[in-house]
């Protein structure tokens, strides 16, 4: 889960570059030299989820502009830390300033559609004003939806123009790649709009009740990574777009219970083992005149994950993946001939991940993909003939993401976890493939990198944060060198986190084997300040567990619950189990068709060893986690009831055929093939085996891990005379979001781990 506050109380400072010996040594003992300045305080939850943020103020949704003059960012108002105004680095006067003011654009109350409510909360994003913004090609414009309408802003003349009045919501809205016009989803069709002459066009006109025209699918928001579901050809003549089918996914009539009301939601969704949506490819003019449907086969029961255009414009790719997520088939579709041809087809005995790094080169003749093939993801340069020309990254681990490919100069760059899995850095490789396992790493810093290259790959934005530094955001060129700070983020006397920097605890990092010696598990440890000799105290082992994430790493956490935790005496463990991510598929897939099993073997693991540490009191041991981590409470308070002595349990998965298809079919495969193993990895076979202090919490508007998993769980417990706590928070989604829920849930956390401890 991702909570991200924007402070309103302190100013950005940017800064001349550092000279180039600056290194985090240095930053550390100017932090300690400025932390020891001030007062110290008492951590508090209250305070925790207050404004200013502990973490200080860092940009949001960073950009170049198209001609590289500015960098643009999302920044949360003094008066209102939730509304959100666009803010610019100009990169020649080193000023920032505030670029537009979302209540010149809109002053009212937002009132969003239920369609863009759900979209939001599958992109975890949470505020009002100007959450998404985009320039145009040559950056003389932007563009912003706003309460359901569209704003066009012209930079030079610093005026706005209402594009939309309607009744209608407009959702997901693009630039065309030339900036003439606009696109947009309205009452589930596509249109587009002139900005010149203001003209309106609908190109799909049969949206309405299960047809959906250029949206993602429920599955496809997710599970997937895919917000969208229409795409511009490169000469901004055609459109490609999805036409989802609904009818066939099962409507679940679920209670949304807020404080004073109850909603009844007719939700398609689709449960594994039940009915995907139905979906179709298409492309159609500007005009809306011609839309044809590429053929995708006699098997409508198959997944569209991604799409994308060739830089000619004339050939269209998609990838094409099967139910059990086995296959995964990446091919190109000719607009003029009508013709399909394979590029590659790849295979698992488990599953594939997706990912979003084909990147198809100007030339038009080859292009780069990411593949697992030998057990770790890297990349791999093609022709169009989909033949292999070279593997550009090798070796025992896994690229992130690739970044950015300057083909002028023949380099690709990518962020990877080369170094160690508990660090991410940027690296660079021939283009050429000559040293695959010779990758360059450009980063110097230890800890976390996050990048954006500008579009003409002289320079890149480093969102940068450790253990011991807040997250900094930076200019470098592509070489490395640092150009200029944008957020410096400096702990200096003023900075919100200042008076409890001095009394943070880092953690201790360390690995363990395995209990059947197959793999090396991370772990981070952290201790109370000030423990005294001969003392054994409680653990909290905060868990999540399952895959497609990492708690271990060398980033930034600041004054968080943690931190709190340790105040009240409590030891702290982490641990990333096998089947989380970022360590290769022989790490992963020991999850595959049965989880619950290998995940809480680890944990014990890391229980064991907490047992060898002589200051803590293995009769107290507890547990804590939300969602997979939830689940993972529940399965460890079951199963190893002799380890883990009380738990809590946050919004849990408790049976798997309550969860969608995309998501539990890849791990679980389908419900008819491996009825066992979804017997063995719900919760309740195991329920008997509770005999410590549990309590559950759920809010009570979850439209993700649905309620009804925890009122399951409720009667379960019941049935079987087991007592328990539970918590409900009436309106809260899956994540959990407002202050107010979250400084209650964690006051009740503690306070439930307390009176057990006792």
């Amino acid at each position: 889960m991702k909570f991200t506050v924007q402070t309103a109380l302190v100013v950005l400072t940017f800064l001349l570059a550092l000279p180039l010996n600056t290194n985090a040594n240095a930053i550390d003992k100017n932090i300690k030299v400025s932390a020891a300045s001030t007062k110290e305080e008492q951590l508090t939850i209250e305070r925790i989820y207050s404004s200013p943020s502990l973490n200080g103020q860092t940009p949001k949704s960073l950009k170049f502009s198209p001609d590289g003059t500015r960098v643009t960012y999302l920044q949360g108002k003094a008066e209102d830390l939730y509304r959100y105004d666009l803010w610019e680095y100009n990169l020649t006067s080193k000023e920032n300033k505030l670029l537009v003011d979302s209540q010149s654009l809109f002053s009212g109350p937002e009132s969003l559609s239920d369609e863009e409510k759900a979209r939001r909360e599958r992109q975890r994003i949470f505020g009002v004003g100007i959450m998404e913004y985009q320039f145009s090609q040559d950056g003389s414009a932007l563009l912003f939806p706003l309460n359901g309408d569209i704003y066009y802003y012209h930079l030079a003349t610093k005026t706005a123009k209402r594009l939309t009045e309607t009744a209608g919501f407009e959702t997901d809205v693009k630039f065309s790649p030339k900036g003439n016009y606009v696109s947009y989803i309205r009452e589930q069709n596509i249109y587009v709009l002139n900005i010149v002459s203001g003209e309106e066009r609908q190109l799909t006109i049969n949206g309405a009740s299960t047809i959906k025209n250029g949206m993602s699918e429920f599955v496809a928001q997710e599970e997937m990574a895919r917000m969208t579901g229409y795409w511009w050809s490169p000469d901004e003549k055609h459109i490609a777009f999805l036409r989802v089918d609904e009818t066939p996914v099962k409507i679940v009539i679920r209670n949304e219970i807020y404080a004073e009301k109850i909603e009844l939601i007719e939700q398609r969704y689709p449960a594994t083992g039940t009915n995907n949506v139905h979906i179709q490819l298409a492309v159609t003019d500007i005009q809306g005149k011609k839309i044809r449907f590429v053929d995708m086969g006699e098997n409508k029961d198959i997944y569209l994950p991604r799409v994308k255009w060739l830089t000619d414009s004339k050939k269209l790719s998609y990838q094409w993946q099967s139910r059990d997520q086995k296959i995964l088939v990446l091919k190109t579709y000719d607009l003029k001939k009508r013709r399909q041809k394979t590029l590659l087809t790849e295979t698992s005995t488990h599953w594939l991940n997706l990912h979003k790094d084909l990147t198809f080169l100007s030339d038009n003749k080859t292009f780069i993909w990411a593949s697992e093939r030998d057990g770790y993801k890297h990349l791999y340069h093609y022709n169009l003939k989909g033949e292999l020309i070279s593997q550009l990254t090798k070796g025992a681990w896994v690229v992130d993401s690739l970044t950015r490919i300057d083909e002028k100069n023949g380099w690709v760059y990518f962020t990877g976890r080369a170094d160690t899995p508990l660090e991410r850095h940027l690296y660079k490789v021939p283009l050429s493939g000559k040293s695959p396992e010779n990758v360059q790493r450009i980063t110097k810093r230890n800890g976390f990198h996050s990048i954006k290259f500008s579009a003409t790959s002289e320079s890149y934005i480093d969102s940068f944060s450790n253990t011991k530094t807040p997250k900094q955001v930076s200019l470098h060129l592509a070489t490395g060198e640092h150009i200029t700070w944008l957020a410096e983020n400096k702990i200096s006397a003023d900075h919100p986190v200042a008076p409890y920097y001095d009394d943070l605890v880092m953690p201790e990092f360390g690995s363990l084997k395995s209990d059947d010696g197959q793999a090396d598990l991370y772990y981070k440890l952290y201790k109370p300040k000030n423990m005294k000799p001969g003392k054994k105290y409680p653990v909290i082992v905060r868990v999540y567990g399952g895959p497609h994430a990492q708690l271990v790493t060398n980033s930034w956490k600041g004054a968080d619950i943690t931190q709190y935790m340790l105040q009240q005496g409590y030891i702290v463990y982490q641990l990333d189990n096998r089947g989380s991510n970022y360590r290769g598929t022989a790490f992963e897939f020991p999850i595959y068709e049965t989880l619950g099993q290998v995940e809480v073997t680890d944990q014990i693991t890391g229980v064991k060893y907490l047992h060898s540490l002589p200051y803590v009191d293995k009769e107290r041991i507890g547990v804590f986690g939300h969602s997979y981590g939830g689940y993972m409470a529940l399965m460890t308070m079951f199963k190893a009831g002799n380890y883990f002595k009380a738990g809590v349990s946050g919004a849990p998965v408790t049976d798997w055929m309550l969860y969608d298809t995309h998501y539990t079919e890849r791990y679980l495969n389908h419900p008819k093939v491996n009825a066992t193993g979804y017997k063995q990895s719900s919760v309740f076979p195991y329920i008997d085996g509770l005999n410590g202090p549990m309590m559950v919490y759920h809010g009570m508007a979850d439209d993700n891990v649905l309620f009804t998993n925890t009122t399951k769980l409720i009667k379960g417990l019941q049935d079987k005379g087991k007592l328990f706590e539970l918590m409900t928070y009436p309106g809260s989604k899956h994540s959990m979001r407002s202050k107010k829920v979250k400084v209650h849930l964690n006051t009740t956390i503690i306070d439930f781990f307390d009176r057990h401890f006792e």
